[in-house]
């Protein structure tokens, strides 16, 4: 990257930095069984919900105890359930329609990210009704409060229970771009592990490592606080910890309720202190081909690791320190690979592949572009790249 660029980027970055303190972020409250929401619905006299959420959870009965539960209390649950892995403007405007046409008060995301991330851009466009999605790509561009928004995480791992973003994927070009604004945040976020009982292994495994991504992209880069810090961290101990346990076993309601929190710990560090080029050229493959977040960042964090060389030593090594694979007085080199072994070999436990078969060369040049225009300059990372420079990750994981 040019100098100039190198430049402004990190002038932008600081810039975002200092101002952390004076804006807005807040936590959802959180609860821990879906039966606390009728309650809560009664007290504020909410009586017209729309539940957003995807086929396979509905079609496994996992939202029915909460739709019972609502239709035996009197309220209405409007349900759409229509919302694909990387949700798109065309889906959101057909649930808004429902909550329109309903006269609904409440939204609620049920599901995975893309979910919940769906909710938050209905919530986005009721509360801005003449302006576009594409319109709020980027930083502040909703403002106006939203209805009351809770999501209900059935996958232990986007995050999106607690952050300020939205990802959704234009229906026609393809584009898949964040909305980031605090309005965004759920009010309430309901992390009940019942929810996650019947999820597979494979996308425990992805979800799981999408949380890994989130946690330490935060903790590398170069907008942390000591909150942050302490967030991130705490994520990645319990996921080393857990996430072999949930995926060895999915009946393990104590290692699904763990996962369940250090996806929400990573969640509010990535939050504040953002992502990095994991996430912006995993963004791109899932606007060009339908990849699975998680997937798409479970198979590119060592590589992007490897990357940052010297950049992310001291806080990797900090990272391997964590989790009890190196001494402190240990080089900080030394300790940073062992981290990205340790990444390595819980990819391998986790039946993670090392590349993706989607992948096309011709496309490299234009998808590296995305992620360069998602990344720079917002993304504090480590170590400064630009598109050409971000081709190599494309390349790194596409099959030969």
């Amino acid at each position: 990257m040019l100098l100039p660029r190198k430049i402004y980027c990190r002038a932008f970055q600081e810039v975002f930095h200092m101002a952390i303190p004076f804006l807005p972020y807040r936590k959802p409250a959180l609860l821990h069984h879906t039966d606390a929401l009728v309650p809560l619905f009664q007290r504020k006299g909410i009586s017209r919900i729309l539940l957003v959420t995807d086929p396979i959870v509905r079609f496994n009965q996992i939202t029915q105890p909460l739709e019972r539960a609502l239709l035996q209390a009197g309220m209405s649950c409007i349900v759409y359930d229509q919302t694909v892995s990387n949700p798109t403007t065309d889906q959101v405007e057909e649930a808004r329609a429902l909550y329109n046409a309903h006269h609904c008060q409440a939204i609620i995301g049920f599901g995975g990210g893309s979910s919940m991330d769906c909710a938050k851009a209905v919530g986005a466009r009721i509360a801005r009704p003449r302006k576009t999605l594409d319109k709020m790509e980027g930083i502040l561009q909703v403002w106006k409060k939203l209805p009351l928004l809770i999501a209900i995480p059935t996958t232990a791992g986007t995050g999106s229970e607690t952050t300020l973003a939205a990802v959704i994927t234009d229906s026609r070009t393809r584009h898949k771009y964040p909305i980031n604004d605090f309005v965004l945040i759920p009010r309430y976020a309901v992390l009940d592990p019942e929810v996650t009982r019947g999820l597979p292994p494979a996308v425990t495994a992805t979800t799981g490592m999408d949380a890994l991504t989130h946690a330490v992209e935060a903790f590398i880069g170069g907008s942390t606080t000591k909150e942050t810090r302490h967030d991130a961290i705490s994520a990645v101990k319990l996921i080393f910890t857990y996430l072999p346990k949930a995926y060895a076993d999915g009946n393990d309601m104590n290692a699904r309720r763990h996962m369940l929190h250090a996806a929400y710990f990573a969640g509010n560090a990535f939050s504040k202190s953002y992502v990095g080029y994991v996430h912006a050229v995993a963004h791109s493959l899932g606007g060009r081909y339908n990849t699975p977040h998680g997937l798409a960042n479970a198979v590119l964090l060592p590589y992007v690791l490897q990357a940052y060389g010297r950049h992310a030593y001291r806080k990797l090594h900090r990272l391997a320190v964590v989790i009890g694979i190196s001494d402190p007085m240990e080089s900080h080199r030394a300790g940073a690979e062992k981290f990205i072994q340790a990444v390595r070999d819980l990819q391998d436990l986790l039946d993670i592949p090392r590349k993706l078969p989607e992948i096309r060369a011709e496309d490299i040049p234009s998808l590296a572009k995305k992620a360069d225009h998602e990344a720079n300059p917002l993304y504090p990372v480590p170590k400064l790249m630009n598109a050409k420079e971000l081709q190599r990750f494309y390349y790194d994981i596409m099959e030969e």
